[in-house]
């Protein structure tokens, strides 16, 4: 089986974690987060995958290889202008063959098992299945209406109460005859652009409600409080990367410190991301912040959806309380 992974966003609100690198290429607890993705497909039986690239295309390169040690085979294509879902997709139609295939979203980590969602596709004869998950909590995703199992729409933001709304997971299983539907050589989503026509034209979109974790990085707050529940469901607490170090006498509590990072004696970090090569000095205090080298962002103009921040001394650090 072959798929393609989407890895071609900014990150803009996750800046300035992406002041280096894509959103994909992040590390989550050690691991890129589209690395994630990659074992996630994987195990589930597909062997090749293509990913998309854009903004800061070397990053994810380097932190995917060619896939084996995630256990499949990557090619990367670049787009010079980012092309959306199903643009992207149009872009690398000559990976695919006359199988169904997969389409994921490269920000997600997950554990819903696929088979389910594929018994569901050949049920239907879909044309495409979306595995959708019931958002209990009411977060801000867009409402996926559904009706005998079939998309009937995709609406606005789930109100405070009412039925648990539904919401798209990014993850999608697609028969080749998808190509059929998307507009050539242009910028295109699947939910805006492709679904809706084809629902028109009497074409079966399905969606499956999957069960298991699912967790969605795409700001600074929730990078942190996904990789809290993470650690929290390995036991701990605290995650510190490669060559960093914590002096005895430090109080460094519910918080992500990546690579080559220093507490000195007498500093204390709370629920905070430390940036790599960061020193954190006896003096400072840091709590519900990202804190990064200020020369990281340097003649960088911080991206429309980025938190504000400021720089303090030789660190650029951001409030998570805005």
């Amino acid at each position: 089986m072959k798929a393609m992974i989407l890895a071609a966003g900014y990150g803009e609100r996750l800046w300035p974690l992406t002041a280096d690198r894509t959103k994909p290429a992040l590390p989550v607890l050690g691991k890129p987060l589209v690395g994630y993705v990659a074992e996630y497909l994987a195990g589930h039986g597909v062997s090749e995958a293509i990913v998309n690239l854009h903004h800061r295309p070397d990053s994810v390169r380097a932190s995917l290889g060619d896939g084996e040690r995630f256990g499949l085979k990557l090619e990367y294509i670049h787009e010079p202008e980012i092309l959306g879902t199903s643009g992207a997709l149009d872009n690398a139609r000559d990976f695919f063959d006359d199988n169904p295939f997969l389409l994921v979203n490269g920000k997600i980590i997950t554990d819903i098992d696929l088979e389910p969602a594929f018994e569901t596709h050949r049920r239907t004869k879909a044309l495409a299945t979306l595995v959708l998950k019931r958002n209990e909590a009411r977060e801000r995703f867009s409402i996926v209406e559904t009706r005998d199992g079939l998309i009937q729409r995709f609406g606005g933001m789930p109100q405070a109460s009412g039925d648990v709304p539904l919401m798209f997971t990014g993850i999608q299983i697609l028969e080749p005859r998808i190509f059929e539907y998307i507009p050539r050589g242009i910028f295109s989503h699947t939910t805006t652009d492709v679904y809706p026509q084809a629902i028109a034209r009497g074409e079966r979109v399905a969606g499956h409600v999957g069960e298991g974790t699912w967790y969605e990085l795409s700001t600074l707050k929730r990078y942190l409080d996904i990789s809290r529940a993470l650690l929290k469901a390995e036991g701990r607490s605290l995650y510190s990367g490669t060559n960093s170090s914590i002096a005895g006498g430090a109080e460094v509590r519910d918080s992500i410190l990546w690579n080559d990072v220093v507490i000195e004696r007498g500093a204390t970090v709370a629920r905070s991301i430390i940036g790599d090569a960061v020193r954190v000095e006896s003096s400072e205090h840091w709590e519900d912040a990202v804190v990064v080298r200020a020369e990281l962002v340097a003649g960088q103009t911080p991206p429309a959806k980025a938190l504000k921040g400021r720089q303090i001394g030789d660190k650029f650090v951001v409030p998570l309380s805005q």
